[in-house]
């Protein structure tokens, strides 16, 4: 595996520098080992088209998405108001981060708690970074000329209107995008949002992330894309359980443009 570096804010800040954005890494892509695999294939396409970025390592801290959705508001307030003071300590102005719940806790919800920033959801950073030509595509690899459809993140699509970003950064891969019959403002949670994640699901007829599952898997494509930590673990579960894993791959938006850079 091809090294990368990995900056702190405290060890840039000790230098007496500041990077163009703070990578927010959320919970999922700092524990979770299948997102870690998300984290490092961002990282490397920012280390490849040298972007100025920067982590805050151990002093990031949960946003507080989870205990709010949950109702612990006391909870995500304590967890809020702590990541404001670091990030206000380090003058963050730019955001970027992988997870759809991330983004939209501190691009809508921070502010109320005196954390202004502008915050980028990885997708539209990716689609940035291709249009400005930043991002050379080789178009061939695995994906070429395969029919792939994306599944939307409900903070991501309905919570924050971001469609499109996430669909050109696929299409910038020379595929085929199908897309399901419940997509964009109409699409379908996967069944982890409202801190579901978490729990057991309710009694009922059949599973939220099943039920989606089944909607990809009838578009034809061999690849469900997503661009959510949550997403990924419901949709890979959901193939898993159809039996279809080693026909149908499911992947992160990043790691699609990591594997065409061929890094």
């Amino acid at each position: 595996m091809s090294t990368y570096k990995v900056p702190t804010m405290a060890e840039m800040a000790g230098k007496g520098e500041s990077p163009e954005v703070l990578f927010w890494v959320g919970c999922a892509g700092s524990f979770d080992d299948r997102y870690k695999a998300v984290t490092q294939a961002f990282v490397k396409i920012l280390n490849k088209v040298g972007v100025s970025f920067a982590v805050l390592g151990p002093e990031e801290a949960c946003t507080g998405d989870p205990a709010r959705r949950a109702g612990n508001e006391f909870l995500f307030q304590m967890q809020a108001v702590a990541n404001i003071q670091v990030m206000n300590g380090y003058d963050i102005k730019k955001v970027v981060t992988a997870c759809p719940h991330c983004f939209n806790t501190i691009k809508n919800e921070y502010p109320a708690l005196g954390g202004n920033y502008e915050v980028i959801h990885h997708s539209q950073f990716l689609q940035q970074l291709i249009n400005e030509g930043k991002v050379a595509l080789k178009g061939g690899g695995e994906f070429k000329g395969k029919k792939i459809t994306f599944h939307d993140s409900c903070f991501l699509g309905r919570g924050n209107g971001v469609y499109e970003a996430p669909r050109d950064v696929i299409r910038a891969l020379d595929v085929e995008l199908v897309e399901m019959k419940r997509c964009k403002t109409k699409g379908l949670c996967c069944g982890a949002g409202g801190a579901q994640m978490f729990k057991e699901p309710e009694p009922g007829k059949k599973d939220i992330n099943i039920e989606r599952t089944e909607e990809a898997l009838a578009t034809g494509a061999s690849t469900i894309a997503v661009g959510c930590p949550f997403c990924l673990t419901m949709m890979t579960d959901g193939v898993k359980n159809k039996e279809k894993e080693t026909e149908v791959k499911v992947y992160d938006l990043a790691e699609m443009i990591a594997k065409d850079m061929g890094i």
